[in-house]
């Protein structure tokens, strides 16, 4: 009975100290520089990692268990969409960004309240499950995502993660939003655009009339859906806008913030051209025109001109941005 006693007594302090030695480890992989020595990123960069998932592999396989499936209904039923197109690209930015972040608030990891990480994951983990086995995939993608920012605090605390709000905020991009806000998004800027462009093009003498999203011009009838109303390119603007505005003026956040805002009126004002160019195709050249080659060419050139407006916007707004330095806007 002693025995057991004081094996019971040893079992939170054993628990502690194997979480201290993990909250050192973790705080030890990037002790040597954050960059290689020619200051790129290379393979040596790694080591540090993986000696930590070896000397830790259950706590590994355990992360490893929860993401690898999620993550793989997430490329499979997402990535392979032009919603979600943008994934693979803001994964591997995230990932660099945390790691490069890393480097500068190491300092900063002090292992978080246990209690409160149990509560969050009491919340958190039947939400994940139920999600997981229902599949509905954007829920279950923002759990597993909820789980792990719960570990992360667990193992360094609360500061660091402050510290690295960008590319914790950043990475909700590869997951698709919940088709609720798709609807409550897509609907009005759909109507919007396409009366826009109906008034318009009959303001301009072309034989066309509609009523919310169906447009009649001529003998043609089009539906514009949420692609062409831009909601797809709104989401892969926004992430590629975000990360460009980040890594050039992270030092002033009111310019930046300034930018940010200026993403979505260039997004719409892309999608509305986009929209009027598939009219005028669909009134000249025919349905199968507009709906083929075309209409494909069209969504590209408009999110290749959305993000050269958003480099025109910035080059417009640098007096704005030189001004704003020399007033103390930076962080």
């Amino acid at each position: 009975m002693g025995k057991l006693g004081a094996s019971a007594t040893s079992m939170p302090g054993t628990w502690l100290r194997w979480r201290e030695s993990l909250s050192r480890s973790v705080g030890d992989m990037t002790e040597s520089r954050p960059v290689g020595d020619n200051g790129r990123y290379g393979l040596a960069d790694l080591l540090p990692l993986l000696a930590f998932v070896r000397r830790f592999w259950p706590l590994a396989i355990g992360v490893a268990a929860v993401v690898g499936p999620t993550l793989y209904g997430v490329a499979t039923q997402n990535w392979t969409t032009e919603q979600g197109a943008h994934g693979p690209i803001v994964l591997a930015t995230a990932l660099w960004l945390f790691w490069r972040r890393w480097g500068e608030v190491r300092s900063l990891a002090h292992p978080g309240d246990t209690r409160l990480a149990a509560l969050a994951y009491l919340v958190v983990a039947p939400l994940y499950m139920v999600a997981r086995i229902i599949n509905v995939i954007e829920v279950e993608g923002f759990m597993m995502y909820g789980l792990l920012l719960i570990t992360a605090y667990w193992l360094i605390g609360w500061q660091p993660l402050r510290a690295m709000w960008f590319p914790v905020f950043y990475m909700l991009f590869i997951f698709p939003p919940p088709d609720t806000v798709v609807a409550m998004v897509t609907q009005p800027l759909k109507i919007g655009i396409s009366q826009t462009a109906i008034d318009l093009l009959h303001g301009l003498g072309y034989p066309i009339a509609g009523s919310g999203v169906m447009i009649i011009i001529g003998q043609y009838q089009l539906l514009i859906a949420a692609a062409c109303a831009g909601l797809n390119s709104l989401i892969s603007l926004s992430a590629i806008g975000l990360f460009y505005v980040y890594i050039r003026h992270n030092a002033n956040w009111r310019y930046a913030l300034l930018l940010m805002l200026a993403i979505v009126p260039v997004a719409i004002l892309a999608n509305f051209i986009r929209v009027l160019a598939l009219i005028l195709i669909t009134h000249y050249l025919g349905d199968e025109a507009a709906q083929g080659f075309l209409h494909t060419f069209s969504g590209i050139t408009m999110f290749l001109f959305s993000v050269l407006g958003i480099f025109a916007v910035d080059a417009l707004a640098s007096p704005l941005r030189r001004r704003l330095a020399r007033g103390g806007g930076g962080r």
